[in-house]
């Protein structure tokens, strides 16, 4: 039977697959790994969002992370993950053979390099970091690879994930100090995150046959533009359901913000210092079941509304939060149809130079708090790999005082860095 490692990783996704032949800007590039990254965070969060209570995930880390293995990937493995991931590296179709009868198979080819596919995600990186630390607001997003002492990763691979995501080697014990290796990991989530993500690698998932886990962290803490005034706060009723509410804290304030409605929800756009990011906040209207409004979100209908929100007066009452969460995506991956990277199909020999490594965990783990002075925000991502087998007239009122959706997303990019679901603003 042929020695299989695994690889382990944190990460953070969303997308669908975006496809253009012609030679495109830099810019005109970096926004289609942009999109594909959005319409995998919305596919993600359809399959999250089963998950009772309150939701918050990064899918810009989970991507990243799973980015960084992709490099690494051939073959079937390759392919699954483009599709999946929405890289826009994912074969397509070009159409039948006419001269070759009904029967003909479609062909297919690539739409865009690896190369060029890494390059792109790259320079969205180093921009989001050279915009964090000039800007008034923090933001940081860092990446390592933790591999096995003299287990020999190609040079390709290494110098591929250093210059684009900046993702340096480091090598540890994983057969002989299990344990050190694993607070050496941690310890980096936990500088990278400013001590929010602790542990994010708990006893149990790292042993002796463990060879490689790649890491990403995501940092952010931003005031809000125009800030609440903490003496306008107070308890306030919030809806749980139709028939039970609680007492939570509301924020109130009235100012210009980016708004727009529908017969369905209300859309918000609330700023951080620079203008640089915003919280987009989607609060569907009471007649419509949360639910249904959570199955029904797509990318392209949230880049529709961004279009069309205008700036005017809105009177905002929105709760104070704050929630950690943590999940193995393992089997929601698998689900979507990222199959054979968990499995001893995998070939990830652009790594190791050997088919011998599959993914054993994708573990991911974030945290946000929103108050009144703005939302600070974290998440980490691990991948490990083991061996083995229109607006109305009058000011409207934006009050958030029942179930809804937010995401923080990087208005330069468009990228979406965190998304999440409140349903309980208590727990």
């Amino acid at each position: 039977m042929r020695t299989m490692k695994y690889v382990f990783m944190a990460l953070a996704v969303m997308g669908s697959v975006a496809v253009c032949r012609a030679r495109l800007s830099p810019e005109a590039s970096r926004q289609m790994v942009v999109e594909g990254n959005s319409k995998f965070a919305l596919a993600l969060f359809a399959e999250l969002r089963a998950k009772e209570g309150n939701l918050f995930f990064s899918p810009y880390s989970i991507s990243t992370a799973l980015a960084m293995t992709y490099a690494g990937a051939q073959g079937r493995t390759e392919a699954q993950m483009s599709k999946v991931l929405c890289f826009p590296t994912a074969l397509r179709d070009v159409g039948r053979d006419p001269n070759k009868g009904p029967i003909a198979l479609k062909s297919t080819e690539r739409a865009w390099t690896k190369e060029r596919f890494h390059s792109q995600f790259g320079a969205i990186i180093k921009d989001l970091n050279a915009r964090g630390e000039k800007g008034n607001y923090e933001l940081a997003v860092a990446n390592a690879l933790w591999a096995q002492e003299g287990y020999g990763l190609l040079n390709e691979f290494i110098k591929l994930v250093e210059e684009n995501y900046g993702g340096g080697l480091n090598e540890v014990d994983f057969v002989k100090a299990t344990e050190s290796a694993r607070k050496t990991i941690n310890t980096w989530v936990e500088k990278k995150t400013n001590d929010k993500i602790k542990e994010l690698i708990r006893e149990g998932v790292l042993d002796s046959m463990t060879r490689l886990v790649l890491t990403n962290a995501v940092y952010f803490k931003g005031n809000w533009a125009s800030q609440f005034d903490k003496e306008k706060t107070r308890e306030e009723p919030f809806a749980l359901s139709v028939d039970k509410t609680i007492d939570v804290e509301m924020m109130n304030h009235t100012a210009d913000f980016n708004y727009m409605e529908t017969e369905d929800f209300q859309a918000l756009e609330m700023p951080y210092v620079d203008n640089e990011l915003s919280m987009i906040v989607l609060l569907p209207s009471r007649s419509k079941a949360f639910g249904d409004f959570e199955e029904t979100l797509k990318a392209e209908d949230l880049l529709s509304w961004l279009g069309e929100m205008r700036k005017r007066e809105v009177i905002v009452s929105i709760p104070k939060f704050k929630m950690n969460s943590r999940f193995n995506l393992v089997s929601v991956l698998k689900s979507m149809g990222m199959v054979d990277a968990f499995s001893g199909n995998a070939d990830f020999s652009g790594i190791s130079g050997k088919r011998d490594l599959s993914i054993s965990s994708v573990i991911h783990q974030a945290y946000v708090d929103v108050n009144e002075e703005g939302t600070e925000a974290a998440a980490a991502t691990a991948v490990t790999m083991k061996l083995t087998a229109i607006g109305p007239s009058w000011t409207p009122v934006f009050r958030a005082d029942h179930p809804f959706l937010f995401l923080i997303r990087d208005n330069h990019s468009g990228s979406i860095l965190f998304i999440g679901r409140v349903v309980n603003p208590n727990t």
